[in-house]
């Protein structure tokens, strides 16, 4: 068998992708029944079950995680002596957002201008049927799989609820192998297959701010009167010093990204930013997304400006983030951001903060035979060599598996590009990103089974 049908194979499953993939787009599977009923991921979750079932993989069941979701298990116990890799991926997706800002419907896959769009299409359907493309591949061009697999597809991983942690803690035996792929992430940039290999935890926190039994009128009262709206202004404003870097007393900010850099053009482009408008902090762009503490203020509660009264304002609240690079401590770094914002309360005003989730960084070791496997993998299906990214987000799943399996190799790759908008209205997905990533799936199964059986 050789790597050009393997190839052709890839190619020619498209169509079925794009077909499959249309399917599982059209489920809302948004793992919060206050905005979608929860039967949405309870058949998002079977048809990924079926799916890779009918790739002859046993041992297919639904597991009820502690968070009330459901996430799918699946295993094949692959040839003798044969390593076993875990394939990761999540059928769940955060909220449409603003409807109206989507050029198509948000949970009806759509082509346009040769991408593929719709809630998921990239984070993490998309990357669910990588998972897919590959293995039916290997099925077709070599009649099985050389290695041993276990496929885990969980439902709540854009909620942050932990349901899965807390399962594969209460059992540990139950994802346990040689190389752990997670396939949530994607390349720094299109046709250029990359691995992730830093993630920033996330520590975050709410702060509410009282400063009168009511509201005023701001003109017979206002001048004197303390504005708890103001307070809370002046409280966020502390958290960025005058370039725009984290000013969170207690945190390093001067760390330094060795991996792929990233261009300021690119990143305006990629992010979309406005002309004549600054980018905010100092370092180069990788310092400051992958290396270094980035705090993020998420949302405000205070009155609108459409029926917003002439009142000073009794009570605000805020909700804040902050980003944890590798080597900080999270808990550490929770502990630095509620210091910083009760010390920064204006003098009388009542303040209360509050600790909310966290999860820990987390840094890859990419020294092992399953990143040599990798690297040649990408190098066959792209053409071009593998290169190494940080991400700003965070996947907590990743610190438990090391946690529980610390001799496992931990790999994250995906169908992303920075401009997959995901998260955001018109998510969509490049075919060819797809098509060369569930290729380079296929190829490492194969290069790490031969490595670790010659």
């Amino acid at each position: 068998m050789t790597e050009q049908s393997l190839a052709t194979a890839v190619r020619d499953l498209m169509p079925r992708a794009k077909a499959d993939l249309t399917d599982l787009v059209a489920f809302a599977s948004v793992a919060d029944p206050r905005q979608f009923p929860v039967e949405e991921c309870h058949k998002a979750a079977r048809w990924v079950a079926d799916a890779f079932a009918a790739e002859g993989l046993t041992d297919v069941r639904l597991l009820d995680t502690p968070d009330g979701t459901q996430s799918v298990y699946a295993e094949f116990p692959g040839p003798a002596g044969a390593p076993t890799v875990l394939l990761y991926s999540h059928y769940d997706v955060q909220p449409p957002l603003d409807e109206s800002g989507w050029h198509s419907p948000a949970f009806e896959l759509t082509e346009r201008d040769g991408r593929w769009y719709g809630r998921g299409a990239a984070d993490c359907k998309g990357n669910v049927l990588m998972h897919l493309t590959a293995l039916r591949a290997l099925r077709q061009v070599d009649g099985g799989y050389p290695v041993g697999l276990k496929v885990i597809v969980e439902g709540s991983e854009e909620q942050g609820t932990g349901g899965l942690e807390r399962y594969a803690e209460a059992h540990p035996e139950l994802l346990a192998a040689d190389v752990i792929v997670i396939g949530d992430t994607g390349n720094f940039a299109p046709g250029l297959p990359t691995v992730t290999a830093s993630l920033r935890g996330i520590a975050e926190a709410s702060i509410s701010i009282t400063t009168l039994a009511g509201n005023l009128h701001s003109g017979a009262f206002g001048g004197a009167a303390p504005d708890a709206l103001q307070a809370l202004v002046k409280v966020l404003a502390s958290l960025h010093d005058e370039n725009g870097d984290c000013a969170v007393a207690g945190l390093t900010t001067g760390q330094t990204w060795q991996g792929v850099q990233y261009s300021e053009e690119q990143f305006r482009a990629d992010a979309k930013v406005l002309d004549g408008v600054a980018l905010t902090g100092t370092g180069t762009v990788a310092d400051r997304l992958w290396a270094r503490p980035a705090v993020t203020v998420l949302g405000i509660d205070c009155p609108p400006v459409v029926g917003g009264a002439s009142s000073v304002q009794s009570a605000a609240t805020a909700r804040v983030s902050l980003r944890v690079p590798p080597g900080t401590d999270v808990k550490a770094a929770q502990d630095a951001l509620v210091a910083h914002l009760e010390a920064a309360v204006p003098l009388g005003a009542h303040a209360v903060v509050e600790r909310l989730g966290s999860g820990s960084p987390f840094s890859a070791d990419t020294s092992g035979p399953a990143y040599a496997a990798m690297a040649e993998a990408m190098r066959e299906s792209f053409g071009t060599p593998m290169v190494v990214s940080g991400e700003g987000g965070s996947i907590p799943l990743c610190n438990t598996l090391r946690t529980l399996y610390p001799e496992a190799e931990i790999i994250l790759i995906g169908v992303e590009d920075p401009t997959t908008q995901i998260h955001a209205v018109n998510e969509s997905v490049d075919p060819r990103e797809l098509e060369k990533m569930s290729l380079t799936e296929a190829l490492f199964l194969r290069n790490y089974a031969a490595a670790r059986t010659a």
